[in-house]
């Protein structure tokens, strides 16, 4: 039985992405909420990416952050939504071998490294709030560099360590993945061997880095909160406050849904629930972020409305 597996693994060259099961005419209505949701995520994120280039005032650490962040929510926006645009106007709705390797392994690279940065940019905003003095020593050029890169190196190394984990299971025949891209768990599903080392490097690399991100984050919003209360008039509070209300925003839908997904034993029992989710992470959190840092922060409006006086 064992050697027939193994010959029908040989075989298996391609998946098919099972995606939402519907009837056509609500295909047709999710191809163009999901293109609608996709077109404003790429306008959104090029747009902070430009302002933040094209305003002086702006060239600061945080909104050099901020602008990897809208890289990164657009890169991995961009490896899931026009493969699952394609499959919602197709109906073999198939993906090769190699092209789903790489679909995982620029996915988990691009969302790894952003839980990093998210981390970052809190330590940013501990640094600003904290030691304002020694503010411009501890986040210098060379320094934030250094971080944004430790932050891709991080993401690079789980890429490399889930996608070697992964494709050196076996399929044996069975190719039909129960998702809309490529992901951990549906893959999981369908190996014809047993998977319980892949299942315990997925949940102790995943509960690994969101305990040290979370852990970064959650340590300096307690001294950014401590200094705030500090301070004697309610009026510096909200606005010393006030700068990182976005970034808590942001780090809260990031982190609510990762965990739901991947840090959890049973995260692979429920792919219904897993593509809801899913649909939240890949799509939705990288369309908000640059509303939610527009909307709430008066330095980006400012410069967006400098640039179109300009204009």
């Amino acid at each position: 039985m064992k050697n027939e597996l193994n010959r029908n693994y040989s075989e298996v060259t391609e998946f098919i992405l099972l995606g939402f099961r519907a009837p056509p005419k609500l295909q047709s209505l999710l191809f163009l909420v999901f293109l609608l949701i996709y077109m404003v995520t790429v306008v959104g994120n090029i747009s902070m990416i430009i302002v933040i280039k094209m305003d002086s005032r702006l060239q600061t650490p945080m909104y050099f952050f901020l602008r990897n962040l809208s890289y990164l929510d657009l890169c991995y926006s961009t490896v899931i939504a026009p493969k699952t645009l394609a499959n919602f106007l197709s109906n073999e709705k198939k993906i090769s071998y190699n092209g789903c390797a790489a679909q995982f392994f620029f996915f988990a690279l691009f969302v790894t490294t952003e839980g990093f940065l998210l981390a970052v940019m809190a330590f940013d905003r501990f640094s600003a709030i904290c030691s304002p003095f020694l503010y411009p020593v501890n986040m210098s050029q060379k320094v934030c560099v250094q971080l944004v890169t430790g932050s891709y190196i991080c993401g690079g190394i789980n890429s490399i360590v889930q996608t070697g984990f992964t494709f050196s299971l076996r399929f044996c025949g069975e190719n039909r993945l129960d998702h809309f891209f490529c992901d951990v768990p549906a893959l999981i599903k369908i190996s014809c061997v047993d998977t319980f080392v892949n299942e315990i490097v997925l949940f102790t690399l995943s509960a690994l880095i969101i305990f040290t991100t979370t852990t970064v984050i959650l340590v300096s919003y307690a001294y950014i909160l401590s200094t705030v209360l500090k301070i004697p008039s309610t009026r510096g509070r909200s606005k010393t406050f006030s700068t990182c209300g976005s970034h808590i925003a942001v780090v809260s839908l990031f982190y609510g849904t990762v965990f739901f997904m991947y840090a959890q034993p049973g995260a692979i029992s429920s792919p219904e629930q897993n593509k809801i989710v899913a649909v939240f992470y890949t799509l939705i959190i990288p369309m908000l972020n640059p509303l939610i840092y527009s909307l709430r922060n008066r330095d980006v409006k400012d410069a967006v409305k400098r640039i179109l006086c300009r204009k």
